[in-house]
């Protein structure tokens, strides 16, 4: 017995000395830094850590630390998938979905995004869901999708609890519920999603589903807004031009209305608001338009 103590103390000791290396490989991914992403994955891969493998198909999609290769990428993934990393299995999928390969091979990166839904991977749930509302041509099945979204979202995946909280906010799949599509989601505006920002801003301005507070709902704008949806950037511009929950900011608006422009999203009432401002008005704000950088999620 206490031998076996002894080789299980042993065992946990050199597994989290072995799993620490992986995450710290992650962590530098995540934040930017290839290179060293690269250096500690390679021996970890070589080892036979799916998650390694998967890494290096991400660092090889990307083309940062190393030359960009998307076979490469495939090749990693294919062995962390078969080494059972779903997100892996996922990755593979949407490369054959999005046509990255030259082109579109629906049959194939559906089966395999089936295959990793139905392991657990969140990413793959979700866009199971998106599949099942209607792409690529397919018959939308709004029932289907909802139960996908419904599994990704239990697992916390924020677009997934914004895309069945539309779903419940249109009756499609589901039967309507506000208060149900409110607070999906406003969790998933909580979690950053830039177009649940929008939404839940739009919902708590009309009150539907929530308490209604047109300044709280302003903010919610706002902060999309700043994340780059260009919907939000039209919608601030128009706050700020004619003082609704914010003070009236008529270069603060042109500014907005400048960024959704530049976003594809034009607005005839503001441009012709502009030209009642004064030249100086106009190129401060082009210039705060100029100096704006998208928030990145958290």
């Amino acid at each position: 017995m206490k031998t076996a103590r002894i080789l299980l103390a042993a065992w946990l000791l050199s597994s989290s000395a072995w799993a620490a290396p992986i995450d710290d490989a992650l962590s530098a991914y995540k934040a930017g830094n290839d290179a060293l992403a690269l250096k500690t994955a390679e021996p970890l891969a070589a080892s036979g850590d799916p998650r390694a493998m998967k890494l290096l198909g991400d660092l090889y999609r990307r083309g940062a630390a190393v030359m960009q290769n998307l076979e490469t990428a495939m090749s990693w993934y294919e062995k962390a998938s078969k080494a059972g990393n779903a997100q892996a299995t996922t990755a593979m999928a949407l490369v054959y979905l999005n046509g990255s390969l030259g082109a579109v091979n629906y049959e194939t990166g559906s089966s395999l995004l089936r295959q990793a839904a139905d392991a657990g991977d969140a990413e793959a749930q979700f866009n199971m869901g998106l599949l099942s509302t209607g792409a690529f041509g397919n018959p939308p099945d709004y029932t289907l999708a909802a139960d996908w979204f419904r599994r990704a979202a239990e697992q916390k995946h924020a677009a997934a609890r914004y895309q069945l909280g539309l779903l419940y906010l249109d009756g499609r799949g589901v039967e309507k519920n506000l208060v149900t599509a409110g607070k999906l989601v406003g969790e998933a505006a909580q979690a950053g999603d830039a177009d649940a920002m929008l939404d839940y801003g739009v919902l708590v301005m009309r009150g539907e589903g929530v308490k209604q507070d047109i300044k709280i709902g302003s903010q919610w704008l706002l902060l999309s807004a700043r994340r780059g949806n260009v919907i939000a950037q039209n919608r601030v511009a128009r706050l700020y031009a004619f003082g609704m929950a914010v003070t009236r900011d008529p270069v603060e608006a042109q500014k907005w209305n400048i960024l959704a422009a530049r976003g594809g999203r034009n607005d005839i009432e503001l441009d012709t608001l502009a030209e009642k401002m004064t030249e100086a008005e106009r190129a401060e704000a082009l210039a705060r338009a100029n100096a704006f950088a998208p928030e990145a999620a958290p």
